[in-house]
């Protein structure tokens, strides 16, 4: 069964429903991957890692109170194993 598309005013109304931290997790996530993608050895763009780095570090402090400390403690700890990943990539460059 195909799904139903939403009108325009369902679709405002889920938007007006969103939570900005949790488009934040979502953003933190997808610039993570990115992140990882652009320190594997075949896609290797270290300016790009650096770049992802850098805004994950930024959106840390903000999404403090704002998401569970358990989202946010595994969070910090993925932003140090790319600091970690991207040390060890600069350094193999």
């Amino acid at each position: 069964m195909p799904e139903e598309e939403l009108s325009a005013e369902e679709l405002i109304e889920q938007i007006r429903q969103l939570k900005v931290s949790d488009l934040l997790v979502s953003s933190f996530s997808t610039t993570a991957q990115l992140t990882y993608a652009k320190l594997e050895e075949s896609s290797r763009d270290l300016e790009q890692a650096r770049v992802g780095i850098e805004a994950l570090r930024v959106l840390l402090p903000v999404l403090e109170g704002h998401v569970p400390e358990d989202i946010l403690r595994d969070f910090k700890q993925l932003v140090a194993n790319l600091q970690l990943a991207y040390a060890d990539a600069a350094g193999t460059g």
